[in-house]
């Protein structure tokens, strides 16, 4: 509609607010469908076409740019019911962040449902694989955004914009790794220092032996940051890295010291050396976070199971603390299982260290740590920092097996704010973990102790709990 349609209009409207007839002002076509009418009716007559005009014509036009996407996939899981929605909600807006978001999610699809789009929708890789059709159909968005629907290639490198670019290519890894390392191989040297250890870093993904040459070809590159990330690499591939200035295995063997034990059957012990200032104890958490376990066993002549079953854990928490850091970022899976086996049968505090591994586990050994952490009631917050475990599996029995409900109690009783906080983080680990009969129980004990009903923290526990009662129809 023009500006001279509009300014009729306006006529009409004025006319018939004044209380007046507009038959003689309206435009001839709207006269020619009124006009066998009688004055009042010729008036209605008017008055709907007018309607009409204004709810259709004046109507913005769609830019000519606006192209027609295809509807959000649909799952492979129902979608949540209604009613368990606002409880959803609600989990997710406690949730301190983004990974705390991701075990909701994540708790709801062992259960057999998917949120619905308005409540959560992935942002990143990491979300449930049953979400991988809503990840690729936002990754589709940013490639009609940026104007590419191609598969990546070298020829056509150049039309991605990075984002996508790093999208395609985890893809890629996910499928073809080969023809995703060559691309990356082909391109990624030509990239800034930034750009190009960003690329390198998808290496990870399906990361395999078949990768060992490239990364070993990295060694020479010009930036510190990706020589590094290689040989970690390497080393979770058991591989020992090319060394070099920048490498200071060496330095870091400064800080342990080789010892015995035992009168009868001497053996070998490795321990952190005592630092003597704040800057020896910074400059130690550097060298432990540039270097590889496999380098580090090898400057001592020994495997990196031999070292770690000969390091002599509880003698300095924040070496022991660097040491898995190091395992879980460097060590090959064989370390990380033995590692995670060994400390785990030890039992105690030492155990808390294997919650850095956790990623890297099994679920079996994932299963046995929590309900070890459980039974030993010690430091039991640490649950928290568990990443990648399984949800929904913990049963009452594992909860009830030992002092750590009678811990809780005592801290949600007290009358201080930190053990109180402390309590109110384990809550939220715990409506991740336990299955959904143990859930209820636990609110009922929870609640029983002192914890407000009406408290924020165990949402995620009410969640868990009201999902047993709405079994999805994938699991009937």
């Amino acid at each position: 509609m023009n500006e001279l349609e509009q300014a009729g209009l306006a006529r009409l409207r004025d006319g018939w607010i004044s209380g007046g007839a507009v038959f003689e002002l309206a435009p001839i076509e709207w006269k020619e469908l009124a006009a066998a009418s009688n004055p009042d009716e010729r008036e209605r007559r008017l008055l709907a076409i007018a309607a009409q005009a204004l709810d259709v014509a004046l109507r913005p036009a769609a830019p000519k740019t606006l192209k027609r996407r295809p509807p959000l996939p649909v799952l492979a899981l129902p979608m949540l019911p209604d009613h368990l929605r606002p409880p959803l909600r609600a989990a997710l807006k406690h949730a301190a962040d983004a990974r705390r978001k991701a075990q909701v999610v994540t708790l709801v699809a062992s259960r057999g449902f998917v949120t619905h789009p308005l409540d959560w929708m992935p942002s990143d890789q990491n979300a449930p694989d049953v979400y991988a059709p809503w990840v690729d159909w936002l990754a589709s968005a940013e490639q009609e955004r940026h104007g590419s629907h191609e598969k990546l290639t070298t020829e056509n490198w150049t039309d991605f914009y990075p984002a996508s670019r790093r999208v395609a290519l985890a893809a890629m890894r996910r499928s073809e790794p080969a023809a995703a390392r060559l691309l990356i191989e082909a391109k990624a040297l030509a990239e800034s220092a930034e750009v190009r250890l960003s690329l390198i870093e998808l290496v990870r993904v399906g990361l395999g032996p078949d990768d060992a040459p490239f990364l070993k070809s990295l060694s020479a590159d010009r930036s510190g940051k990706v020589r590094e990330l290689a040989g970690r690499m390497l080393a979770m591939l058991g591989q020992q890295g090319e060394g070099g200035a920048d490498v200071p295995v060496a330095e870091l063997a400064g800080f342990v010291e080789e010892g015995k034990a035992g009168f009868i059957r001497r053996r070998t012990t490795y321990a952190p050396a005592k630092t003597k200032s704040h800057a020896q104890e910074q400059r130690r958490a550097e060298l432990f976070e540039l270097c590889n376990l496999v380098d580090l066993a090898a400057r001592f002549g020994v495997t990196e199971a031999d070292f770690i079953t000969s390091w002599q854990f509880g003698t300095d928490n924040n070496a022991d603390m660097l040491l898995s850091r190091m395992v879980a970022a460097s060590g090959s899976d064989a370390a990380v299982a033995h590692m995670a086996d060994t400390l785990t049968a030890a039992g105690g505090k030492p155990a808390l260290f294997v919650l850095h591994l956790a990623p890297r586990l099994d679920s079996h050994r994932q299963r046995v740590l929590i309900r070890q952490i459980i039974k030993d009631a010690q430091f039991p917050a640490a649950l928290g920092q568990a990443q990648g475990i399984e949800a929904g599996w913990l049963g009452w029995d594992d909860l009830s097996n030992g002092r750590f409900l009678a811990l809780l109690r005592n801290s949600i009783s007290s009358k201080e704010d930190a053990p109180r906080r402390a309590a109110e983080e384990i809550i939220e680990t715990i409506g991740y973990l336990a299955t959904a009969p143990a859930a209820a129980r636990f609110i009922d004990d929870v609640v029983a102790a002192g914890l407000p009903p009406a408290s924020p923290s165990p949402g995620l526990l009410r969640l868990n709990a009201a999902l047993a009662e709405n079994p999805s129809q994938s699991d009937r």
